[in-house]
């Protein structure tokens, strides 16, 4: 779409009006030159700010601003000009939402699970990102075709990695065994948790790789946690409120490891959307907070655990051999159901990836797909 109107300036200079999509947007003239889109301002090929935007003028103003086609031709009261093409203001001036954008939120009727083949995404650039997109999108994949042997996941792992290391060292074992040292090694239920929150930084995403499963029972929970804090906040607003202030710590030790971190069960980013979600139940230490403030803290505690381990919100998969959940571990809630042996045995394998990583792959790809599409 055309833009509607002039720019208007402010009478000082240091505010753009423009009409955008039947939207009036405002740009500050300093947020303007600091992000200049030419070769004095930013690296062509990296994007990084060569000039130390803390040194520009705080009164720095437009001299001038006009259309011209598809950008703004603005001048700068240091004398600066530069071309700034709308389509980039349009992608700065995204409206604001409950959640990060690109996401698809879901709940326990979802039919369909994102799915993809381990084979097809190891070999192809488009079949990747098809999977990163949708594990962008829903919070998770549902991988098939993985080898059955230990490291059957490595494959696919170096496509997107590295492997995040741990104190269990890269990809480890989840089976039931005598004398767990961790609850996941056990035939319990799992509640709904999210791994690992006494890490600094916390593992991004979860790869579970399914080699045998003779259990009766052991079906995988996911809850959308986006999803549970979205509705907490229309429900519960004061719950929500308060799960986003009070950040409980997390501790795991052995005899080899101590580990602490905190955070708030529900955090926000800077545009006041949901970013991320903690939950773990046996790991978490609130601190002895004021008694009406910890009596807050506690109802609203319920209210989220209420949410993510109903029916309406939760989706159970089954694992079969070869399969794979690639679970986005700052979103996804996962769990279990308890299970029996009978005579068999419920081996799976888990690994971290982090979510730089992740992220630049997929948006690797992309790009190179779209410069391909375009020579063709």
């Amino acid at each position: 779409m055309t833009p509607s109107g002039k720019p208007r300036l402010s009478p000082d200079g240091q505010r753009l009006t423009l009409d955008l999509d039947d939207q009036t947007h405002e740009f500050a003239a300093l947020w303007l030159r600091e992000r200049a889109p030419d070769a004095e301002t930013l690296d062509p090929r990296t994007g990084q700010r060569l000039i130390e935007a803390a040194e520009l003028p705080l009164d720095l103003a437009l001299a001038h601003a006009e259309l011209d086609g598809d950008a703004l031709a603005l001048r700068f009261s240091d004398g600066h000009a530069t071309r700034f093409p709308l389509a980039l203001l349009r992608a700065e001036r995204k409206p604001l939402a409950t959640v990060a954008p690109g996401r698809t939120l879901w709940e326990g009727d979802l039919a369909d699970p994102p799915r993809a083949s381990f084979d097809e995404a190891v070999k192809g650039d488009d079949a990747l990102l098809a999977l990163l997109d949708d594990l962008h999108r829903y919070g998770f994949v549902l991988v098939s075709g993985v080898p059955t042997d230990e490291d059957g996941m490595q494959g696919l792992i170096d496509r997107i990695g590295p492997l995040r290391r741990t104190n269990w060292g890269g990809i480890a074992d989840v089976k039931s065994v005598a004398d767990a040292y961790d609850l996941t090694m056990t035939q319990r239920g799992l509640e709904p948790h999210t791994d690992n929150p006494y890490r600094d930084p916390i593992p991004g995403y979860i790869w579970l790789h399914c080699l045998t499963n003779a259990a009766d029972g052991g079906d995988n929970t996911l809850v959308d946690g986006y999803r549970a804090a979205q509705l907490l906040a229309e429900r519960d607003p004061a719950a929500f409120d308060c799960l986003t202030r009070v950040s409980p710590g997390f501790r795991y030790r052995d005899e080899t490891t101590w580990l602490e971190s905190e955070g708030p069960l529900i955090e926000l980013d800077g545009q006041g959307r949901v970013t991320r979600v903690r939950y773990s139940n046996r790991t978490e230490r609130v601190e002895a907070l004021p008694a009406e403030e910890l009596a807050r803290y506690y109802a609203a505690r319920r209210a989220f655990y209420e949410l993510i381990t109903s029916d309406e919100l939760t989706v159970h998969l089954k694992l079969d051999p070869g399969q794979m959940l690639i679970m986005d571990n700052y979103r996804l809630l996962h769990g279990r159901r308890a299970y029996e042996l009978a005579g068999g045995v419920r081996h799976l394998r888990q690994g971290y990836v982090d979510r730089d990583s992740t992220a630049s792959r997929r948006l690797v790809l992309r790009r190179r797909l779209a410069e391909t599409e375009e020579v063709a």
